[in-house]
């Protein structure tokens, strides 16, 4: 994990298409526990250089943590745009939220937000910092807004590259 000699196989893929089958396979989570998920893949330039494994892991690890840490029925939305050269997927939710403290401290390794009486959220408190850096490995950013008891909202920003730019997406 904090070997950078780690190879990332970059490849050229859609990203609506990876959060489309992302979502496809959550969505029966969701639904089990009468909850929502909602997608809307507006990026139009959406083919960046990722690698697949990696890249549908960040994906799986917001809305798993979106789930997570719910209150009651999840309600959760993701949605792809471009914004300047790039690709921005957010991942918000209706849940716990996470104190302005925390939010400081939620990328570090081992870093568990507290869930007070909620004692069912297992976890070692790598997936975010793992979410990160495999953001970062790719070029991009990501940001977190949160409000306790109001949600939280994912913003990864990924660039589109030179080589990614000259393919086209099955979306346009």
């Amino acid at each position: 994990f904090d070997r950078s000699n780690g190879k990332l196989k970059l490849e050229p893929m859609d990203v609506n298409e990876i959060v489309d089958k992302v979502v496809n396979n959550f969505r029966v989570k969701v639904e089990s526990v009468k909850g929502e998920i909602g997608e809307r893949l507006d990026a139009e330039k959406s083919m960046v250089m990722v690698d697949r494994v990696h890249f549908t892991n960040v994906i799986y690890n917001l809305l798993d943590n979106a789930f997570k840490y719910r209150r009651d029925a999840p309600m959760l939305h993701i949605w792809t745009r471009n914004i300047n050269d790039g690709v921005v997927i957010s991942v918000k939710d209706n849940g716990l939220g996470i104190s302005k403290d925390d939010q400081k401290r939620i990328f570090d390794k081992f870093y568990r937000v507290s869930t007070g009486d909620k004692h069912d959220v297992k976890g070692f408190g790598l997936g975010l910092a793992y979410v990160k850096k495999i953001v970062e490995d790719h070029g991009g950013k990501i940001s977190v807004e949160s409000e306790l008891n109001a949600g939280t909202k994912f913003d990864t920003y990924l660039p589109i590259t030179k080589y990614s730019t000259t393919w086209t997406s099955s979306n346009s």
